[in-house]
């Protein structure tokens, strides 16, 4: 009995170190998204500017087009119009154009699919990781994150953002340099808030792409409760009407 109360917590210990680096691996802390699915003009916005700066490179294979348009309150037209660059049909999974051989030759691998980045990493790390780019010459497509170091993808957003440059803290005593803070020095098309408000809006996007019935059961659940608490009520003069001549 011992031994197995030992074991399972060693077994414990070992997951929770292991936790711990890969979140140090990971470039340490997180910003707040501060996400809201309520917010359709936002979830809008986001699958937008998903499609327009991230649906070349990555799917969403389990969110169809139809779907986007019934859960944002879009129609088939403009969905078909402004947010399928593949040629798709309106019932089909969101699926990227380029091919899995360039994807290798460009990139090492195919980039992966991102319908469940928000239910694995959580909307802080994606939040954080869009805000977290940073200009480095010594990387091959001359990008590198903050968040998560040598990350194999350029800044999609950098039209947006701007050039954002690290600040480095002094070496180590094993000569490293870590980066203390991220500055933009070259602005883009959107100032600070704007880039934040987008990134934003992107982060809910994805979440809601992670389990698009979220929205539907978060609006039902109200109605739920209500029902709930009206029988409760009920159950509670029935109760009354049936024991108030045994007392």
């Amino acid at each position: 009995m011992t031994k197995k109360l030992l074991s399972r917590l060693a077994v414990f210990a070992g997951g929770m170190l292991l936790s711990f680096s890969v979140f140090a691996a990971g470039g340490g802390a997180t910003l707040q998204a501060g996400n809201d699915l309520s917010d359709r003009a936002s979830l809008q916005r986001g699958a937008q500017l998903y499609m327009n700066n991230c649906s070349g490179c990555h799917s969403l294979k389990y969110l169809r087009y139809s779907r986007m348009a019934d859960d944002l309150g879009l129609t088939e037209e403009e969905v078909m119009t402004n947010l399928n660059f593949t040629g798709a049909k309106f019932g089909e999974q969101i699926m990227v154009a380029m091919p899995a051989e360039h994807a290798t030759k460009w990139f090492g691998k195919m980039p992966p699919d991102l319908s469940l980045i928000s239910r694995v990493r959580g909307s802080d790390w994606i939040y954080t990781y869009l805000k977290s780019f940073y200009l480095d010459e010594t990387r091959p497509l001359g990008w590198n994150n903050k968040l998560f170091p040598n990350a194999s993808m350029p800044n999609p957003l950098w039209q947006l953002q701007g050039m954002q440059h690290a600040e480095f803290s002094e070496p180590d005593a094993t000569g490293e340099r870590h980066v203390e803070a991220l500055k933009v020095t070259q602005p883009g098309r959107l100032n600070a808030a704007e880039f934040d408000q987008a990134t934003r809006d992107i982060t809910n996007f994805l979440e809601y792409a992670g389990e698009p019935a979220a929205l539907k059961r978060q609006s039902m659940g109200v109605w739920v409760i209500l029902f709930l608490a009206v029988l409760t009520f009920l159950f509670y003069l029935l109760k009354q009407e049936y024991w108030k001549d045994v007392h």
